[in-house]
């Protein structure tokens, strides 16, 4: 597997998340230009509610980690037959390809949940603003903005109103010995985590053939992959924003790329034995 369809798998293995930057609105049949003393005689029912910002979060988010899956392995097969794409290009040509989706997929989701999409913005901003009372708001919403950034480079997660770009973090410097260690612990780390979940999941009797479940355990991983690669890489001194610098740094070099690649495949092949269905 080439340099830049091991980068793939390490996007698609984090989950790991194009933003929606996301006031308690009006749903979609319903005008939206009240002022607070309006709201208060509102039906709750008639607004858009932190259950369905996440569930709308929840949808994008599997619908897009597919198409993602789907564009990995298109990519991989042009690379197998000889064709090389640099770095750059296949970047732009993700997330070209992962916006197109997402604004093709966006109008059906919203009109299932029954929002307005500047409705949902507003709502989305103002659940964000008040994490400790709306957490599943935050990781719903942080987890998609997680998979969009794996795929573009672009710091987003924690993004506000009214920034530019979300908060970066000092990057180090890390070199091709300290990268591949830590590769090494990362994908350990996640694949730890998964299988936790899958013996979760077998304890409580469900069958990770049946596709709704398979939905569920996707949706768990997803949950867990940046939190749990993070503190094994945070356990030996690297950040993640330097691991991704890392890998981009030395995406050219072949050892880097097959390292990435045996541990993804790894990873595959543990899960695959816990009876996790290929996605």
């Amino acid at each position: 597997m080439t340099t830049t369809a091991s980068k793939l798998a390490f996007m698609t293995a984090a989950g790991a998340t194009a933003i929606f930057f996301i006031s308690r609105s009006l749903k979609k049949g319903q005008k939206a230009a009240l002022n607070k003393d309006d709201a208060t005689n509102l039906d709750p029912q008639d607004c858009i509610q932190p259950e369905d910002v996440t569930a709308i979060f929840d949808d994008l988010f599997l619908h897009m980690q597919s198409v993602l899956a789907q564009l990995s392995q298109q990519i991989q097969q042009i690379q197998m037959a000889g064709q090389s794409i640099p770095e750059a290009q296949l970047r732009q040509i993700l997330k070209s390809e992962f916006e197109r989706a997402l604004l093709a997929k966006q109008k059906s989701i919203f009109d299932k949940h029954d929002v307005d999409e500047v409705c949902l913005q507003e709502a989305t901003w103002e659940f964000l603003n008040d994490p400790d009372e709306y957490p599943a708001v935050k990781k719903s919403v942080e987890r998609f903005q997680k998979l969009y950034e794996n795929v573009t480079g672009e710091k987003t997660v924690g993004k506000r109103p009214g920034q530019s770009s979300a908060l970066q973090a000092e990057i180090e410097d890390v070199s091709k010995d300290q990268l591949l260690r830590a590769a090494g612990v990362y994908f350990d780390a996640l694949t730890s985590a998964m299988g936790e979940i899958v013996v979760k999941f077998k304890m409580e009797g469900k069958d990770l053939m049946d596709p709704n479940v398979a939905q569920q355990l996707q949706m768990e991983f997803a949950g867990v992959a940046n939190d749990s690669g993070e503190k094994a890489l945070e356990m030996i001194g690297i950040s993640m924003d330097s691991f991704k610098a890392a890998i981009e740094k030395h995406s050219s070099d072949p050892e880097v790329g097959r390292s990435l690649a045996k541990l993804q495949m790894k990873q595959q092949q543990e899960l695959m034995a816990l009876g996790v269905p290929t996605m």
